[in-house]
């Protein structure tokens, strides 16, 4: 029996090169993203306040949450980065999907605040100064497509869950600056107060729907669900498919974060067949075909079961 563990130092080193401009492109956006956000959620906060709009209010309250999301993306992109240890051999990379979690049910628990306060609202409708709750909510728009902007362009929207939640949190901003607006207008050419509490309500929906996703693909992750993009049966159809190789078994893919997937797999093969060779061959399949870069492969040339349960 032979234990083969796969770290092609070719594709190893370009995937480390790729790795590091993601992170430091990750890196300042976020930090750019955060310091407009936590900026203007004060002023959105004070003119909620002073026009007496509970649309900018929340909208100030998703806002901080955007502020806190994008401030643990931040944190964790920087504290994920250090190097592994002997006690933890992955080193902190989890730590994102960590922040990830926190952050929808930190967005699970406002949407829930702003309906409960709505719905109050909607009996008596309080009187709101439309014209600064415009004002207002326009600047709140231009700094979320800004935001948004940046992430979408600069960050890894696609591949890194950390940095997806944030964006997502500021998508959810956009549109509660979009409600906010279209309430303000209401209110102006109408006097119809009651357009505040429902945007409101608008708004605590979106951050309900972008927080459900956030939590379930976190908790996905550190339950060691399959990467929903790969197909074990896939998997195993590429791994027969080499030259030599007579028997799948023992496969297991799991995601470390949203952007690194591993695989362990058994291979029985051919007694005189070149072990090297097969070897060589899945792991180039592997990558290619799913792109897994960190599988270990043991390769079997006979029968051999130490433990009961994973012959089944």
């Amino acid at each position: 029996m032979v234990h083969d563990h796969n770290h092609d130092e070719n594709s190893h080193g370009h995937s480390h090169g790729g790795h590091s401009h993601s992170h430091n492109a990750n890196k300042k956006a976020l930090t750019i993203s955060f310091l407009l956000i936590a900026g203007f959620m004060f002023v959105e906060f004070i003119g909620g306040y002073l026009t007496n709009s509970l649309a900018l209010i929340s909208d100030a309250g998703h806002m901080l949450s955007d502020a806190v999301a994008l401030g643990l993306s931040l944190s964790a992109l920087i504290f994920g980065a250090r190097a592994a240890t002997p006690s933890k051999t992955y080193g902190y990379k989890r730590f994102e999907i960590l922040a990830a979690l926190l952050n929808g049910i930190v967005l699970i628990l406002l949407s829930i605040f702003i309906f409960k306060e709505a719905i109050e609202r909607l009996s008596t409708p309080p009187q709101v100064v439309g014209q600064g709750m415009m004002l207002i909510s326009v600047i709140g728009l231009i700094i979320n497509i800004i935001v948004a902007y940046i992430l979408h362009s600069q960050g890894s929207t696609e591949e890194n869950l950390n940095v997806r939640s944030a964006f997502l949190h500021v998508i959810g901003d956009l549109l509660g600056s979009v409600g906010a607006i279209i309430a303000a207008v209401l209110i102006m050419l109408f006097g119809w107060y009651i357009a505040d509490p429902i945007a409101s309500m608008i708004v605590s929906l979106l951050v309900l729907y972008s927080g459900w996703n956030v939590l379930r693909e976190s908790v996905n992750i550190l339950m060691e669900a399959k990467p929903s993009s790969i197909d074990s049966e896939k998997v195993i159809k590429t791994l027969k498919s080499v030259d030599g190789v007579q028997d799948v078994h023992d496969l297991h893919i799991w995601m470390i974060t949203s952007d690194f997937s591993v695989m362990t797999v058994h291979l029985k093969v051919d007694p005189k067949s070149d072990r090297d060779q097969i070897l060589e061959s899945a792991k180039r399949l592997i990558n290619k075909d799913f792109g897994i870069r960190h599988a270990t492969i043991q390769i079997e040339g006979r029968d051999i079961c130490p433990y009961e349960e994973t012959c089944n």
